[in-house]
């Protein structure tokens, strides 16, 4: 028996999407606020009080180097936020996650463009202030995001998800980015 697509039944109710989107956005700037707020904020103001050191290896040109990095983690970071909303509709946040797996924008090169902006902010402060405490501080970060992705968020993708998630993650790196996007499967262009 013919049914009908699940998008004509979307197109159909624009309002219920329009409030998933709602609440989805409003979820994810709560979350943005709190997490990355306290782990790119917070966090490295309590370890510096934002005080500058001398710039490593007397190189002032690292500060800029760092501020760079600050800018690119916090487009990673707020691209891969509105992602979540627009094409996930949900949030990052463990306790709202999205309904659909998000494979576009920067994931179609990492699998974890959060992780890595967040990652790269903390480094690129560690820079601007020259402050080797927030240089352990990223790494330590990173190696929390590691087991927290290898032990608890792949294993939920991989039952949410299934061969879809399979799929993404034989393509599309943990960590390192690929160079070029992964163009994902017919269907995933499709949506």
């Amino acid at each position: 028996m013919w049914q009908r697509p699940a998008r004509s039944v979307a197109r159909r109710l624009p309002g219920r999407n329009r409030m998933r989107r709602f609440w989805a956005a409003l979820g994810s700037l709560l979350f943005f606020v709190i997490a990355p707020g306290t782990i790119v904020g917070f966090v490295p103001w309590s370890i510096t009080g934002w005080q500058l050191r001398p710039a490593f290896f007397g190189f002032e040109a690292l500060r800029l180097a760092g501020a760079a990095l600050v800018l690119i983690g916090l487009i990673l970071l707020v691209e891969s936020f509105a992602r979540f909303v627009w094409k996930g509709f949900g949030t990052p946040a463990p306790i709202a996650p999205p309904t659909k797996l998000v494979m576009t924008g920067f994931y179609r090169r990492v699998r974890n463009p959060i992780y890595v902006g967040l990652v790269t902010i903390a480094f690129g402060e560690a820079l601007i202030l020259g402050d080797d405490r927030l240089v352990v501080y990223a790494a330590i970060l990173w190696l929390f995001f590691h087991f927290w992705v290898v032990f608890i968020e792949e294993p939920t993708l991989e039952s949410s998800f299934g061969d879809e998630f399979a799929n993404f993650k034989a393509n599309v790196p943990r960590w390192l980015p690929r160079l070029t996007p992964w163009a994902g499967s017919a269907k995933d262009q499709a949506n």
